[in-house]
């Protein structure tokens, strides 16, 4: 019993200390402009509790009646950056003196603080841009001969970074020659931060955990889906000028359609009995559009895919694809080229500009075009040594896999179970390397490979090959694009065909083999008559990896990977419990 009181003690101190000690770049909050170290010392549990108790008695003293407040009107308002759009230095060369402005309002996040005597000088952060506000205790007490000295230590003692405030004040330029404002009255505070906000944060578990977080303390984070915002609305605007309408397909329906992948599957109450499915590509539906009349339609939304997480992988993604009625292979290459070599300019020049914490990329070779083309089976005959045998033999299979064997070829990660995997693995081993030289487009794939393109025989090879090519740059496929199958009769053949080989595959080896595309009502509405067809997809998070010099996709999405957004949930019940 003696021993308890001096274990609660010890406990005491070691929960006091424990964001301080052993846990460095975890959310420890810093101190405050008047040297308030007590606060920076506690756990973020701690933090919040103290803070409120803060305001409760700040309330007594007539400051923060509310630390939640409705937002009043105000005429003469605006954003940081509206702001310092308006007075540039060179606009105010006659505003020496503050008192001949006109009053504004600010709103914005506190970034960081200082104070000397009875001056303060508050930094905040308002859409990406932010200003410097001065409070000086004497022009304050001008304005409002009410307001106490003690009340202006007391907002002092009790601002925090991460608090959202307003400032009221008449903009001027400050020693250095920057734009600032001049307060003419104590801060308003808006929204209090209850957890600390840290001025650093590396810690991975900690910021895949608090993303929000993560994105107010590191710029590169908020800068990279910044630069996604740029690109989704480039390339809106790219097909909108060429006579493009952007439509929105059904995401939830029987039929996954397009893609071969594994769909995830759900049900609904109102139709119990069914298995509904998340798509995994919006392509079915954007050419029954076309069937309809609508002849250049594109859509940039959501793809679902249940298969694995790595760096390029997630199965929540967001697919742009367009399909364009009479287009042949050379026109979707062509404006494939126009799409990314104006893209790599638009990024370069917005990085430059505004995303100061990202790389800027090197668009050299985007840039220059016609980009390189290679025929895929006379680069990987070449790289192989041997001419491939009849790729629509019923034997195919069998015998490209003896001769691989026999020619000492090994396939990392063993021999995929179908054709069309193989050759895909293969075409990964020999032939997309080469886009490190520069944008490689691979064309005229296996038949076999692509169920939904238009097929001919190749007069170079004689094999059955589908008009289709592929984007790879730096190793990493960008865009896919073929001649759509349009012939109903053919396409059931095809896809009854890809089903068939996905049936008799190995499942247990092959967990994706029955995920082949079969839609039934998708074959009775190109019967209506589907003109001939040019088709585009391309996965918008490749586009931002490439350009923003991301590693992992994780960076590129708003809360990262399916991986963290289930962790989210499970840190929230963890920290409930």
């Amino acid at each position: 019993m003696e021993n308890q009181p001096q274990q609660k003690k010890k406990k005491k101190k070691q929960d006091s200390v424990e964001d301080v000690a052993g846990k460095q770049n975890k959310l420890a909050g810093p101190e405050s402009i008047w040297g308030n170290v007590a606060l920076a010392s506690l756990s973020p549990s701690k933090y919040k509790k103290a803070r409120s108790k803060r305001f409760e008695q700040a309330a007594q003293n007539d400051l923060f009646k509310e630390t939640h407040p409705r937002l009043v009107h105000r005429t003469k308002h605006m954003s940081v950056p509206e702001f310092n759009k308006k007075w540039r230095k060179e606009q105010l060369q006659n505003l020496e003196d503050p008192s001949e402005s006109e009053v504004v309002t600010l709103y914005g996040r506190v970034k960081s603080a200082r104070s000397h005597g009875l001056i303060m000088f508050i930094s905040i952060v308002n859409e990406f841009e932010h200003i410097q506000g001065e409070f000086n205790y004497k022009n304050l007490a001008a304005s409002d001969p009410m307001l106490r000295k003690e009340t202006f230590k007391l907002f002092g003692r009790m601002v925090e970074r991460g608090d959202h405030i307003s400032i009221t004040g008449k903009p001027h330029r400050d020693k250095r020659g920057f734009v600032a404002i001049n307060a003419i009255m104590l801060p308003e505070l808006l929204s209090p931060a209850l957890e600390p906000i840290p001025e650093s944060l590396t810690d991975p578990e900690t910021r895949s955990q608090k993303r929000h977080v993560d994105m107010i303390v590191n710029p590169e984070v908020a800068d990279t889906l910044r630069l996604r915002a740029h690109i989704t609305k480039y390339m809106r605007d790219f097909f909108h000028d060429r006579r493009f309408l952007e439509f929105q397909t059904p995401i939830l329906a029987e039929n996954a359609g397009g893609a071969v992948a594994r769909a995830f599957t759900t049900s609904a109450t109102e139709f119990p009995s069914r298995e509904l499915a998340l798509r995994v590509a919006p392509e079915l539906w954007l050419k029954r559009l076309v069937v309809g009349g609508v002849h250049n339609v594109f859509e940039i939304g959501p793809a679902f895919r249940n298969e694995g997480i790595d760096g390029t992988h997630n199965p929540e993604f967001t697919m742009c694809e367009f399909y364009s009625a009479y287009a042949t292979l050379p026109e979707l290459i062509a404006r494939t080229e126009d799409l990314l070599s104006g893209l790599a300019l638009h990024c370069r020049n917005v990085i430059a500009s505004d995303l100061a914490s990202l790389p800027r990329p090197d668009v050299a070779k985007l840039v220059n075009r016609p980009y390189r083309q290679l025929e895929f089976i006379p680069t990987l005959e070449e790289a192989l040594g041997f001419r491939l045998p009849k790729l629509t033999g019923k034997d195919a299979y069998t015998e490209l896999v003896a001769i691989l064997t026999l020619s000492g070829i090994k396939i990392p990660g063993g021999v995929p179970p179908t054709m069309a995997k193989l050759l895909d693995r293969l075409a990964g081993i020999y032939i997309e390397p080469k886009s490190f030289e520069g944008p490689l487009f691979v064309t005229h794939h296996p038949a076999c490979m692509s169920p939904l393109a238009k097929s001919f025989l190749c007069p170079k090879t004689y094999q059955l090959v589908s008009a289709r090519t592929e984007l790879f740059v730096n190793g990493r496929e960008l865009a896919n694009m073929y001649e759509e199958e349009n012939d109903p009769y053919a396409q059931a053949q095809k896809l009854a065909e890809h089903k068939l080989l996905g049936t008799n595959a190995d499942k247990a080896a092959d967990p994706d083999a029955e995920d082949a595309p079969l839609d039934k009502s998708y074959i009775r509405a190109i019967e209506a008559g589907l003109p001939p067809t040019g088709g585009w997809g391309c996965g918008v998070e490749r586009l931002v990896m490439l350009f923003s010099g991301a590693n992992r996709i994780s960076d590129c999405l708003s809360f990262g990977t399916l991986r963290n957004v289930v962790g989210l949930s499970s840190e929230a019940k963890k920290t409930e419990s």
